[in-house]
């Protein structure tokens, strides 16, 4: 008769807490005032830049804030995420994990391999082009959500947009962490909601 080898032993991991009422943060906004990180002066002289990377590093405050932008997108009746290279990238897959929906990466120029619908754009800092597949995707009557980490001048958001809608989508809303007030990005948003957690005065 063979011996029995012992059970094999394997390691556990820690252990990952997803119950929101586990969470020390009370809302997106309370997690934002804790963990972004201010920078004087970058990228250029005058700006203060608001770096979400602790934010999102933090366990619980991605999880509050994934939660309510997963909420105004179900609202918004989203078929789709379209994330914005590239912390859009990050977000807007946690948003589209939650909801249990797919995510579009809409790409910078020359990531994608043809064939492509590009739409240039601006920024307050510089101007670039945003892209989608022309092929592989059935974006007739797909309603998206376009996600992204800050809305600023809106030119970013505003190339999606175009793009959605040439390659035969909708975009139905928009759900953004943090707006810079004062630079005018929402009113060249359109009628479609939009929802922000936090503003940069």
């Amino acid at each position: 008769m063979r011996p029995r080898r012992p059970p094999k032993q394997t390691k556990r991991g820690p252990t990952v807490h997803t119950d929101s009422t586990i969470t020390p943060y009370s809302s997106a906004r309370e997690a934002l005032a804790h963990r972004i990180r201010k920078v004087p002066d970058f990228p250029e002289p005058g700006v203060l830049f608001e770096d979400l990377t602790p934010v999102l590093a933090d366990g619980a405050a991605l999880n509050v804030v994934i939660r309510e932008l997963a909420q105004a997108s179900r609202e918004f009746g989203a078929d789709m995420i379209g994330g914005l290279d590239a912390r859009g990238f990050l977000i807007g897959s946690a948003v589209a994990y939650e909801l249990g929906i797919g995510i579009l990466a809409i790409r910078k120029k020359g990531k994608l391999p043809p064939p492509v619908i590009t739409e240039e754009y601006t920024t307050e800092y510089s101007s670039a082009a945003l892209e989608v597949p022309a092929e592989g995707i059935d974006f007739a009557g797909m309603k998206v959500v376009l996600v992204d980490d800050v809305l600023a001048t809106g030119g970013t958001l505003v190339a999606a947009t175009e793009l959605i809608e040439r390659a035969g989508g909708s975009v139905v809303g928009y759900a953004v962490v943090l707006e810079v007030d004062g630079l005018g990005g929402r009113d060249r948003l359109g009628d479609a909601p939009l929802v922000v957690l936090e503003h940069n005065n």
